[in-house]
């Protein structure tokens, strides 16, 4: 199993500012290391599934301002069922079994209050199995998933000065 290091932990902070920045100039900003360094790391990333390189859509810019979080609750035995059918929905943005309250959470994008209110009772509250859903405006959105790094990788995965960063 590979384990990302500090440097590995550099480079994906980097990509994460900047998904295209060229490996030359992470090796530039990284100093010390080869391009083809970089681009060797960056290959090993991907191939253990690590990172994944994407384009990753500003819903804002392209008409979709309404974020919402619906709390699903089901009845016993098909919460799977019901969060399957909901992923199914371009609107979905994000879903995943809960526990406690409610069973299944889910974050929605739509272009206008009217559409997400006719989406949470035509099609998310007519799935078999919903007893009852709780949808919450989210008026502001401060982080998400696309910038999201552990906490401290950067502290916690030491390089070692004699680590030979070239032949990697």
């Amino acid at each position: 199993m590979y384990k990302p290091d500090r440097f590995d932990w550099k480079i994906i902070a980097l990509l994460n500012e900047d998904g295209r920045m060229p490996s030359a100039e992470i090796a530039r900003k990284l100093g010390n290391v080869s391009a083809r360094t970089v681009t060797n790391r960056i290959n090993a990333l991907t191939e253990h599934g690590i990172i994944n390189i994407r384009a990753v859509v500003n819903p804002q810019l392209v008409g979709y301002g309404v974020l919402a979080d619906v709390f699903v609750e089901v009845e016993p035995g098909r919460v799977r069922e019901v969060a399957q059918q909901a992923a199914e929905y371009p609107e979905s943005s994000y879903v995943a079994c809960a526990t406690g309250e409610s069973d299944v959470s889910i974050s929605l994008r739509a272009r206008s209050i009217e559409e997400l209110f006719d989406f949470v009772t035509e099609k998310l509250g007519k799935i078999s199995g919903v007893r009852r859903t709780r949808t919450y405006l989210l008026p502001l959105k401060i982080k998400d998933l696309d910038t999201w790094l552990p906490p401290n990788v950067l502290e916690d995965h030491e390089v070692n000065e004699d680590d030979d960063l070239q032949s990697s």
